[in-house]
């Protein structure tokens, strides 16, 4: 079992992943420190106050802080746009990987003549 485990996390796609969980941690790190300390501020002058944290509904004993849910909306569509700018952006770095050209259909006539070496191959069998 320890052996069968040990394979498992040498695998190549177990590696990729912890790499691309770590790299993808790092990652949301700076990109939430770009959008609070440059992107919210900056809006903020724009906009105004963009912090809605302090909006409360109360039900009862319940505070429902919708203002809080509100701003991780914000923050969501802002990081999803920067990443957005970021993939557009290494898309146009890296080369393209080189597409398989489709073979092209045959024509009626190829067509055709398929047809009669498969019929002739049939009469001489």
């Amino acid at each position: 079992m320890i052996k069968e485990f040990k394979e498992f996390i040498a695998r190549g796609n177990v590696m990729d992943l912890a790499v691309g969980v770590i790299v993808g941690a790092a990652f949301t790190a700076i990109v939430n420190s770009l959008v609070e300390n440059l992107i919210n501020p900056l809006l903020g002058i724009f906009i105004g106050n963009i912090d809605f944290s302090d909006l409360v509904f109360t039900v009862g004993q319940a505070h429902f802080r919708y203002g809080a849910f509100i701003n991780a909306i914000i923050n969501f569509l802002i990081i999803a746009f920067v990443v957005f700018l970021l993939i557009k952006f290494l898309n146009k770095l890296l080369p393209k990987p080189a597409e398989k050209e489709a073979e092209p259909e045959p024509s009626k006539e190829e067509q055709y003549l398929q047809e009669i070496v498969e019929l002739l191959k049939k009469e001489q069998h």
